[in-house]
């Protein structure tokens, strides 16, 4: 399996206080994800981890994620420039000791192996949960100050009719 952002991270080098560490991706890295994802382009991607071991092998990581990309809207089939911004959290935890409970709520846990964090793959990972399902360009259709949104197909036509 390729991975487009990989810096992986031996978790035994992590101290107990704690470590500060960002993934920066270069412009190759960008242009890969940006095919990963279907996007037109990925101008550039940062993303900063604070890491803190925790019982059982696991590494808890809160983070920070940063990207300058282009998007197409869903309206108009335009691109146009956008940017993510997202705090999240994270649980590193050894393969296999993943928590099985569905709670949307709980905080996502990505496995490792062999003692290995892979902080590339995880801050695209945050990417792709962080980007709209249905981008829309500022001033698509429906999103122009001061106009109204058809609440339904025929309400413009219902608009046109003329009074009898």
């Amino acid at each position: 399996m390729r991975v487009e952002l990989h810096r992986p991270l031996l978790a035994a080098r992590i101290p107990a206080e704690g470590q500060e560490t960002a993934v920066v991706a270069n412009p190759e890295e960008c242009a890969a994800l940006a095919r990963r994802f279907g996007l037109p382009a990925i101008h550039a991607l940062t993303c900063r981890f604070r890491l803190r071991p925790a019982p059982g092998g696991a590494i808890t990581a809160d983070g920070h994620l940063r990207a300058e990309l282009v998007q197409v809207c869903v309206v108009s089939a335009e691109e146009f420039p956008a940017t993510v911004e997202e705090a999240f959290a994270v649980r590193f935890v050894p393969a296999g000791t993943e928590c099985d409970d569905p709670d949307p709520e709980a905080v996502d846990e990505i496995p490792f192996a062999d003692g290995r964090l892979d902080l590339g793959e995880a801050a695209a990972e945050q990417l792709a949960l962080a980007l709209d399902p249905y981008p829309r360009k500022p001033g698509a259709d429906g999103d122009a100050p001061g106009r109204p949104v058809a609440s339904s197909p025929f309400a413009s036509l219902a608009a046109r009719r003329r009074p009898s």
